[in-house]
């Protein structure tokens, strides 16, 4: 009977973290570029009471064992990275990547940090940086007086200088791939580093080797839908409110057997 106390315990702890990934998304739903998570869950080990294929007489065998569970635990958190739909914005240096690909940030500590939200602006310095002021890689300059930013689909920068008839190439940005991106780890603030598992990235040319295209003046949204994660917000509660009964129900069952009299 004990045995149930623990495993249905399992259940709640499991379901409180189910919880609390849906609501991180729901957090993040109008987050320029968050991909949401799903968390993944794997039983506990089992006790073998008896094995299958264990002697039951003279030349006969059992067909199945006894086995009993010992609850679940959360394994991982995954990021589902499917594209978030576009909204358009009218700001120059706003970007949304279409397809595979992750812009590259250059952080205080001079790693590279990599993101999708192509919220950008310009600093005091006139270099593309995102909303923490953390310049984009590599680095562009756009000078002050300069007017009508266009940013191709494959990512070449290019503006309006005064006294110059046509527009000035400024630049060329570059985005990285990996091979598992779900790996990588997500330090806030919109930034994902790499990790052993993401693998090392490759940086290409949007559009390039498989890359995705850049699309200016939109941003790309949350992949997060509400609905789905209000219906994955149900399956959790319910589940943890039935472990919980399950925890009530052993500990009747124990009640019962503590009052059994002679």
């Amino acid at each position: 009977m004990m045995r149930a106390l623990w495993t249905a315990g399992s259940g709640m702890v499991a379901q409180q973290a189910n919880i609390d990934v849906v609501s991180n998304n729901l957090a993040n739903v109008n987050t320029s570029g968050f991909k949401k998570n799903r968390i993944d869950f794997a039983d506990l080990m089992y006790q073998t009471i008896r094995q299958a294929g264990s002697p039951t007489g003279n030349g006969t065998q059992s067909p199945t064992g006894i086995q009993m569970g010992h609850g679940v635990r959360q394994v991982a958190t995954q990021k589902i990275l499917t594209q978030g739909n576009f909204q358009q914005t009218g700001n120059a240096l706003d970007m949304a990547i279409e397809g595979d690909g992750f812009f590259q940030i250059a952080t205080p500590d001079g790693t590279v940090a990599y993101t999708r939200d192509g919220s950008f602006k310009r600093d005091n310095q006139g270099r593309i940086v995102n909303s923490e002021g953390y310049p984009l890689e590599p680095q562009i300059t756009i000078p002050q007086n300069a007017t009508n930013i266009s940013i191709s689909s494959d990512g070449i920068i290019s503006a309006t200088i005064p006294g110059q008839t046509t527009p000035q190439e400024l630049g060329q940005l570059q985005i990285a791939r990996f091979i598992n991106p779900a790996g990588l780890d997500s330090i806030g603030r919109n930034l994902l580093v790499e990790t052993g598992a993401s693998g090392a990235p490759i940086s290409t040319n949007p559009g390039a080797d498989g890359a995705g295209t850049l699309v200016q003046q939109y941003l790309e949204m949350s992949n997060v839908q509400v609905v789905e994660e209000m219906v994955n917000m149900i399956v959790a509660q319910r589940a943890y409110e039935i472990n919980s009964k399950a925890i009530t129900t052993a500990d009747e069952m124990l009640g019962q057997a503590a009052n059994l009299r002679r």
